[in-house]
């Protein structure tokens, strides 16, 4: 994984993690539904954003380095793979 992608990826999992701390917290503390709502949609795009910084990453690295070395079988499957799961 490259160094700047794995720094910034840790980054935004803190982000998330304090997030979900603080859902629980509004949860606890029965605050408005809707606000709570809101806070879950943050986290979620907060995901989403990690996700494709990680796989961007991938892509740069591992899937480069996987077809140059003559995996590119096995390459085009692990992202058939990744696809077919972030649409379920």
């Amino acid at each position: 994984m490259i160094r700047e992608v794995k720094g910034d990826a840790l980054k935004r999992l803190n982000y998330i993690e304090g997030h979900l701390s603080g859902i629980r917290k509004m949860l606890e503390e029965d605050k408005y539904c809707v606000d709570v709502l809101k806070q879950t949609y943050a986290v979620r795009r907060a995901i989403e954003k990690m996700e494709s910084l990680l796989l961007e990453g991938h892509l740069q690295s591992c899937v480069v380095e996987g077809i140059q070395s003559g995996r590119a079988q096995e390459i085009v499957e692990e992202l058939k793979d990744l696809y077919i799961l972030s649409n379920k």
